[in-house]
């Protein structure tokens, strides 16, 4: 197997680092020693291919150079020239063997990349003044994997949800508490029912009744200030939402610190002074605000009613910076609000809270997911379109689920318990849900039609979840001790599809990197339907259980279950104890086999 790369930027490590590097940095590291001999005056790449062209010197003559000069590594098998003057490099199979065992012994955590970042904040959005529906579900499933990719990386992560429960819609729904609920002081949660029928019913309120929309607006000035009537119903509304978001997180195996508007309120005070004190405050139409180069609209930091807008967000800045420290702010929003952010950040470098150079750190960055759509394809807003709720919609993903593994047959024919189905159900529906969530790139609209997300026949989180339980079938079935195999045996790939497969992971370290520094989970789904597919062949090909080559295959079976298990459990998947395919998965179907 051939993989040819072409260096591009510095390279800064050496070649006697190799045993603590991913096989992504070592082999530019050998190439660099190379360089080093052939053109001893460029510490650049760039630079050389420039003074290649300038000097008229041809890239194949270079390339020959740069082989003659490379370092003997038992990584390298050989090298090859091709074209105008790339070096094509096959990396050994030995070498490779070699690397995937040595995970085996030691422990995934191994090939964990290393980030210039020491501690990072993902702050994922949400309301207290409604239920959660899809757009804040997606925004907590975005958040908690990166959370996970970059805990992972060995960074310290502050998994956080910005909650937003200190704005006008509190105003809103404190009033038509006020006016619905006479008793509201003693009134239990079932007393004031459904919070989303109650957010709905309030909204309509507050866009067609003028006086009742000034005395919401009133109310929400009233609680920041801390009217104790206002103030205790505000945490009345707060307790009886967060209960329901805690159950939800529990189901969806997400553990996040809140950390609302309400917390950032005392620190207003004092960031406003600073704001001010740099000039960056001024006042427009009664309001206080940031003008920020290249905007038509100001940044509203407390709006002609007292009331506070952005100044929540900016003393959370500087919170984060000052106070806990962090390296590295993570906001994950849908990206209608990009531009939002995008004013934040630059008000927070016009202060120097951050540095002007998004290269250097601490810095902010604003992930921006794709949009619930629904009929015609139109934006979901609660205020006024039926939105999708998170519970109703896992509930339905777990009762396709359920129907499916019983049409399948696989219920009856292998004796499957109760508990065991609905398990295994919940973790299919949940998975389903979650990986239409992550697989697509950030900006692909997301359509919340359930019948696109369940599990069928053509379902990536099922054919994943279902590939994995069959790694772990397989091992099962040999009856060997895989941990002793690990200290006694031999990882050899010889025939194509152990080679192609051992190469693949061999890329773990560098796909979970690229998921960190481009913060994108679909970074860390195609790696995984790629390892999906390449063990399928592999299957398909190569006997494991009485073969010659058992022991040596079992390893690379335990090699791929650690590694697929591991981006199952950075995706937020639960896996499945029990193998669903029956026949050829259609996604790897599509793919040519």
């Amino acid at each position: 197997m051939t993989r040819g790369r072409t260096l591009q930027g510095p390279v800064s490590e050496t070649v006697e680092q190799e045993d603590e590097e991913n096989s992504g940095s070592k082999l530019p590291n050998l190439f660099e020693i190379s360089l080093t001999v052939t053109v001893p005056d460029e510490s650049d790449v760039k630079p050389l291919v420039a003074a290649c062209k300038s000097e008229d010197i041809g890239l194949q003559e270079i390339a020959r150079a740069i082989e003659r000069s490379l370092s003997a590594s038992e990584m390298i098998e050989r090298c090859k020239i091709s074209g105008p003057g790339s070096v094509n490099v096959t990396l050994s199979e030995q070498w490779r063997g070699k690397c995937i065992q040595e995970m085996l012994i030691k422990g995934i955590e191994i090939w964990a990349p290393k980030l210039p970042v020491r501690k990072a904040v993902v702050d994922c959005s949400r309301k207290l003044s409604e239920e959660m529906h899809v757009n804040h579900f997606i925004s907590t499933i975005i958040g908690d994997t990166l959370a996970r990719v970059l805990e992972f990386s060995n960074v310290e992560v502050l998994r956080r949800t910005h909650v937003m429960d200190w704005g006008p819609e509190f105003g809103m729904l404190i009033e038509f508490l006020f006016e619905t609920f006479p008793g509201w002081e003693v009134a239990n949660y079932q007393g004031i029912g459904d919070l989303g029928v109650l957010y709905e019913t309030s909204q309509h309120r507050f866009d067609s009744d003028t006086d009742f929309k000034r005395r919401a607006r009133k109310a929400v000035v009233r609680l920041q200030d801390g009217e104790e009537k206002y103030r205790y119903a505000w945490e009345l509304i707060c307790d009886f939402s967060r209960r329901e978001y805690e159950r939800v997180y529990k189901r969806l195996g997400v553990q996040l610190e809140e950390k609302g508007e309400s917390f950032y309120n005392r620190y207003i005070p004092g960031t406003l002074v600073l704001l001010r004190e740099k000039g960056l405050i001024e006042e427009s139409n009664g309001a206080c605000v940031i003008f920020i180069e290249g905007k038509n609209t100001p940044l509203t930091v407390v709006n002609r009613d007292g009331g506070f807008d952005s100044a929540h967000n900016l003393a959370a800045l500087w919170y984060q910076l000052n106070e806990e420290k962090v390296d590295w702010i993570v906001c994950v929003t849908d990206v209608g609000q990009q531009e939002h952010f995008e004013m934040l950040f630059t008000a927070a470098k016009r202060a120097g809270w951050l540095p002007s150079d998004d290269k250097k750190y601490p810095k902010a960055s604003h992930v921006g997911f794709h949009l619930e759509l629904g009929e015609y394809c139109k934006r979901v807003q609660t205020r006024s379109t039926k939105a999708v709720w998170t519970d109703d919609l896992l509930d339905k993903a777990k009762q396709r689920s359920r129907a499916a593994l019983v049409a399948r047959g696989l219920i009856s024919c292998e004796n499957w318990t109760n508990k065991e189905l609905e398990q295994t159900a919940e973790a299919l529906g949940s998975g389903a849900v979650k990986y239409a969530s992550l697989e697509n790139n950030l900006l692909t609209d997301y359509l919340s039609d359930c019948d696109r997300l369940f599990i069928d026949e053509d379902n990536p989180a099922v054919d994943l979840l279902s590939e994995h339980a069959r790694i772990c079938s397989i091992i099962k079935k040999s009856g060997k001790d895989i941990e002793e195999l690990k200290k006694t045996g031999k990882l050899e790939l010889n025939h194509p599809a152990e080679c192609r497969l051992g190469l693949h992971l061999l890329q773990f370290a560098e796909i979970v990197e690229d998921a960190c520094t481009k913060l994108s989970p679909s970074v860390l789904c195609e790696y995984l339907d790629k390892i999906s597919y390449d063990f399928f062949i592999f299957d398909l090909c190569c006997q494991v259980v009485g073969s010659a080559e058992e022991i040596s295959r079992l390893l690379l079976c335990e090699a791929t279950a650690i590694v697929m298990g591991k981006c199952l459990h950075l995706l937020g998947l639960t896996p499945i104890k029990r193998n669903l395919r029956l026949i050829p998965p259609p996604s790897m179907t599509r793919k040519g086999f």
